[in-house]
């Protein structure tokens, strides 16, 4: 365990972090999901809805660097291509 009050507090710091990140992580597959299931429902209107509004989370939380910004072009253009083959 840490020694020093800074330590300590840097240890208190991570694990509220890290529950943050882990929120925002979940909320980003979520709504990757979001599009996946509109995909699979076949509606190509509807599909392209909900990815525009998962679009503005996907890059919220790549510019926070809970993922890297290459992970998160990589989800928008496979889901862009899901849209696009319907």
């Amino acid at each position: 365990m840490a020694n020093s009050a800074q330590a300590r507090k840097r240890a208190r710091q991570a694990i509220k972090q890290r529950s943050h990140n882990m929120s925002l992580r979940s909320s980003l597959r979520t709504a990757i999901k979001k599009v996946q299931k509109a995909i699979v429902a076949g509606d190509k209107t509807a599909a392209k809805a909900v990815f525009s509004e998962s679009m503005s989370t996907i890059d919220s939380i790549a510019d926070k660097k809970i993922i890297h910004k290459n992970k998160a072009a990589r989800h928008k253009s496979r889901l862009s291509a899901a849209i696009k083959a319907l």
